[in-house]
């Protein structure tokens, strides 16, 4: 075989990765917040043929995507609701429907990385390869108009460094907070096709918190003034931060840990440098959320019409 055709094949074959020994030992792996597990669900029969995976904030967001995406793909069947999957359980909620899986991660990274944990293991259960993992969501952003959409390039800390850190065993660990640079280029490609917002790729602030940890001046407490506020938020802005939000940092790191192809895209619900608070109309801030799960929507379509051209 040719080293090229060698090296193509086993892109397309990818496995979902986990690196713990410990778990070879377990007679059952219990997914406990998705209210799944090996020794009760025939998991390579319900998710084996998952290709993609869309993760959002609230369970609403992702029923919604899933009842898009089926329109979109021509899968939808009205006489279904969409049942969610992980009902045993008020934690998460996931949809599914042909290749495509939408699972919704809470907000914030604890939450979200404790349902990456088990979503990973649940792809590496069902034995799926070469999958494509997208969080869809919304943000703050810095600089740009309000509706546009954010393709993450890397996701930096609130000192506009790219890493991840998080305490194990009482020592700090620095994770690589590096995205798919091919698969945003992909989908800021589809947005130039779709004609219908703006998007550009760009650097992603995650924080551990919604006002002070954002430079809002709108929470409980605030011990710094506008122009402290300005001066962080257009330091930000030069350091290449084009949005902010609260989860890319540990998905870009556990994505990559697994060897997942992953992207953020979220839209930008307002500028931060003209404001803290939401004054848009609520039929406006819905028009926004779309957007996200329209230009994911088209990338999808397209990378399953382009396989079946293939096949």
């Amino acid at each position: 075989m040719d080293p090229k055709d060698e090296t193509k094949t086993s892109t397309f074959d990818s496995p979902v990765c986990v690196h713990n020994p410990h778990l070879d030992l377990l007679k059952d792996d219990i997914l406990y917040h998705f209210s799944l597990g090996t020794g009760t669900h025939n998991l390579p029969a319900m998710f084996g043929d998952v290709k993609f995976v869309c993760v959002g904030g609230s369970p609403w967001r992702m029923k919604a995507f899933i009842k898009y995406i089926a329109a979109e793909l021509g899968m939808e069947d009205p006489q279904s609701d969409y049942p969610n999957i992980c009902a045993g359980t008020d934690r998460y909620a996931m949809y599914k429907v042909g290749p495509v899986l939408s699972v919704s991660h809470g907000m914030g990274i604890p939450s979200i990385a404790i349902m990456l944990h088990e979503l990973i293991k649940l792809l590496h259960h069902a034995h799926c390869t070469d999958v494509t993992i997208i969080r869809i969501g919304t943000s703050g952003g810095i600089g740009l108009k309000p509706g546009t959409v954010v393709v993450t390039k890397q996701s930096v800390d609130a000192t506009f460094l790219p890493k991840f850190e998080q305490v194990i065993l009482g020592k700090t660990v620095v994770r690589n907070t590096d995205l798919d640079q091919c698969l945003a280029e992909e989908l800021l490609q589809c947005s130039k096709e779709l004609n219908q917002f703006d998007t550009v790729i760009g650097n992603t602030m995650c924080t551990l918190d919604f006002y002070e940890g954002q430079a809002r001046l709108d929470g409980a407490f605030c011990s710094y003034s506008e122009k402290d506020k300005q001066d962080y938020l257009n330091r930000a802005g030069e350091a290449g931060v084009c949005n902010i939000e609260m989860e890319s940092s540990v998905f870009a790191a556990m994505c990559k840990l697994s060897g997942l192809r992953a992207a953020v895209v979220c839209v930008t619900l307002l500028d931060r440098l003209k404001g803290d608070q939401l004054s848009s109309s609520s039929e406006v801030l819905h028009d926004y959320q779309q957007r996200p799960q329209v230009l994911v929507g088209c990338y999808i379509k397209k990378q399953l019409n382009a396989k079946a051209v293939r096949n």
